[in-house]
C-alpha cells in the first residue's frame, strides 16, 4: 500500500489521487483503509518518506560502489539528468516530484514534515559526495545545495516541457554546467 502510494504520489501529486484510487491500485477495498491509516494525509507523509528512502539508497549505493567521490558525483548527474529519469516520475526523485505538493501543504502536515527531513538527508548525502581535498565542510555543503537546486530545477523544467528538444537541451545543459571544471572553480576550488 505504501509503495503504491509512493509511486502514485510522485506521478500524480497528492491532489491527484483519492483514497479509493490508492486502495484500488493496491488491490484492497476502500473500507479497509482506515484500519491502517488515520487519514490520507498520514499515508501521504509515510509514502513521501518511502520515496525519499529510495533516493537516499541510490546515493548510498553510488558512494559505496564508486569510492572516488568525483566518479560517484558524475554518475549521479548522468542518472539524475537523464531522459529516463525525466520520463519515470513514479520511481524518480522525491525532491522534484513532491516539491509543489509540499510547498502547498500546511507547515505541520505529514507531507511537509517528511519533505523537509528528506531534503535535509539528501543534502547530507550530497555533501558527502562533495567532500574532496579543497572542498570540505561548509564549501562541500554549499556545492551540494547548488547541485540539488540545479538538478531539481532542471528536472522539473525538463518534465514540464515533455519529450521535446528543449527538454533534452535543459537536461544536457544542466549536466554540463554541473560537470564543468569552471563551475568547481567558481564554487571555491581556488581556480
Amino acid at each position: 500500500m505504501v509503495a503504491v502510494t509512493s509511486r502514485l504520489l510522485r506521478e500524480r501529486g497528492a491532489a491527484g489521487m483519492s483514497v479509493q484510487d490508492l486502495m484500488g491500485a493496491a488491490g484492497l477495498t476502500h473500507g479497509g483503509f482506515y484500519k491502517h491509516f488515520s487519514s490520507k494525509d498520514e499515508l501521504v507523509g509515510i509514502a513521501a518518506t518511502t520515496a525519499f528512502g529510495e533516493l537516499l539508497a541510490l546515493l548510498d549505493q553510488l558512494a559505496s560502489d564508486l569510492p572516488d567521490r568525483s566518479e560517484a558525483r558524475t554518475e549521479l548527474l548522468r542518472h539524475y539528468l537523464s531522459p529516463e529519469h525525466r520520463d519515470t516520475p513514479g520511481t524518480g526523485c522525491a525532491n522534484t516530484a513532491l516539491a509543489a505538493d509540499a510547498a502547498r501543504s500546511p507547515a505541520d502536515s505529514p507531507l511537509r514534515m517528511s519533505y523537509a527531513v528528506g531534503v535535509q538527508e539528501t543534502i547530507t548525502r550530497l555533501t558527502d559526495l562533495e567532500n574532496a581535498p579543497g572542498r570540505d565542510g561548509p564549501e562541500a555543503r554549499r556545492r551540494a545545495l547548488v547541485d540539488l537546486a540545479t538538478m531539481v530545477g532542471a528536472l522539473t523544467l525538463a518534465r514540464a516541457t515533455g519529450q521535446t528538444p528543449l527538454s533534452e537541451e535543459i537536461l544536457q545543459t544542466a549536466r554540463e554546467a554541473l560537470s564543468s571544471p569552471a563551475a568547481a572553480c567558481r564554487d571555491g576550488d581556488g581556480g
